[in-house]
C-alpha cells in the first residue's frame, strides 16, 4: 500500500508526525510512505527508515512570486512529481487550507480531519474521508490517532517512537550542553542576561556549552553568550542534519519553546524547556527525558506574539530555578 503524507511545516509539526509513521509501519510492514514537506524541512522525513520519497514544496516562497512560479514551469514540475504515483491513501496531517489544497493535487483517496477537528475547518471540504479527532490533547497523539483511523488499526498504548535516533547514533559527550536561545516570537525569549548567568553556572562546574544560531540577530546573541567563558562556542551554521548530530552527542539541552527543542525531544536528549507565553500541553516537547518549566503568573500562557506586561512571566522562570532543574537532570 502506498501512502502520501502531507505535513509541510513547521519544524515542530513535522517532527510531531514521525511517531505516527512508526506506528503505521510497525502495524503494516509493507507500507510505503512518500511525504510532501516545505523545502526548509525536507531532510527531516529522510531520517525515518519508513519514508521512501520526499517531495519538497515551497509554498512560502512561491506565494511571493505566484506568476513566475506558474510561468517558469515550477508548479507544473511539482504536480508532475506529485502525480507520478497513484496513492492508496493521502493523509493530510496538518488540517490547513494550504495542506488540503496540496492534497487535492495528488491522486488517491484524500483523508483528513473533519470540520470540528481541523485547525482550519474549511480544509475538511477537500477530503473524501474525514475523521473526528479530539482537539484537547497533544499534537503527537492527535496525529497518531488520525493515522490509526485512516489505516484501520488500534492506536498502540506505547510512548511515541520518532524513529530517527538510530540515524544519529553518536558517542555521548558527557561535558556538552546545548543552549537553544533562538525563537521567532519575541514573547518566547528568555532574557539575555539570564542566559549569561546560566552560562557562568554551567561553565563553573567544568561543562562546555554549544550555542546554535539561525539569523544575524541570533548570531549576535550567541556571540554575547559565548563571551562569558572560553568553553562556550557557536555551532557553525549548517544543515539540520549537522545540528541534529550535535544534539545527539549532548548530555542535555536547555531551551525556549522552539522547533529545535522538538528535535532534541525526538532524539531523547534530556531537556529543560521554558514556557512563558506558551504552554506545553498541546504542542510542547514530547517524549523521554523532557522537563517543562512553566511560568506561574496570572497572564501566562497568553499565547500572544506581543507582550504588554514587560514579559513578567520570565521573572518567575529565574536562573536559580533553571539551574536547579538542570543540576537535577544532570545528576540523574
Amino acid at each position: 500500500m502506498q501512502i502520501l503524507i502531507v505535513k509541510t511545516s513547521s519544524l515542530g509539526d513535522v517532527i510531531h508526525t514521525l511517531p505516527a509513521v512508526t506506528d503505521a509501519k510497525q502495524r503494516y510492514p509493507d507500507l510505503q510512505f512518500d511525504w510532501v514537506v516545505e523545502e526548509a524541512f525536507a531532510e527531516i522525513p529522510t531520517w525515518h527508515p519508513a519514508i521512501r520519497h520526499v517531495i519538497p514544496v515551497a509554498l512560502r516562497r512561491w506565494r511571493k512570486q505566484i506568476l513566475t512560479t506558474y510561468l517558469n514551469g515550477t508548479w507544473h514540475q511539482f504536480k508532475q512529481t506529485l502525480n507520478s504515483n497513484k496513492y492508496d491513501k493521502i493523509i493530510d496531517a496538518q488540517g490547513l487550507i494550504k495542506s488540503s489544497f496540496l492534497s487535492y493535487q495528488a491522486s488517491g483517496t484524500r483523508c483528513g480531519l473533519d470540520y470540528n477537528s481541523a485547525r482550519e475547518p474549511l480544509a475538511s471540504v477537500a477530503y473524501q474521508k474525514r475523521y473526528n479527532i479530539f482537539k484537547n490533547q497533544h499534537a503527537v497523539t492527535r496525529v497518531r490517532q488520525l493515522f490509526a483511523n485512516v489505516l484501520d488499526y488500534k492506536l498502540p498504548n506505547t510512548p511515541p517512537e520518532y524513529g530517527i535516533k538510530n540515524h544519529f547514533s553518536q558517542q555521548l559527550n558527557n561535558k556538552q550542553i546545548v543552549f537553544l536561545h533562538g525563537t521567532t516570537w519575541l514573547t518566547k525569549h528568555w532574557p539575555e542576561d539570564n542566559w549569561f548567568k546560566l552560562a557562568k553556572l554551567v561553565t563553573d562546574v567544568g561543562l562546555n556549552i554549544k550555542v546554535p544560531w539561525g539569523n544575524s540577530d541570533e548570531q549576535q546573541r550567541a556571540l554575547r553568550i559565548a563571551a562569558v567563558h572560553k568553553n562556550i562556542s557557536l555551532i557553525p551554521k549548517g544543515s539540520l542534519h549537522d545540528l541534529a548530530i550535535i544534539l545527539a552527542q549532548s548530555q542535555a539541552v536547555v531551551g525556549v519553546d522552539t522547533g529545535l527543542a522538538h528535535l532534541a525531544a525526538a532524539l531523547s536528549i534530556p531537556s529543560i524547556t521554558l514556557y512563558g507565553a506558551t504552554q506545553p500541553a498541546k504542542t510542547g516537547t514530547y517524549g523521554d527525558n523532557q522537563q517543562h518549566l512553566l511560568a506561574n503568573v496570572p497572564c501566562s500562557p497568553c499565547l500572544n506574539k506581543k507582550c504588554s506586561a514587560n514579559l513578567i512571566c520570565y521573572n518567575d522562570l529565574s536562573v536559580k530555578k533553571v539551574w536547579e532543574a538542570l543540576e537535577k537532570l544532570l545528576s540523574s
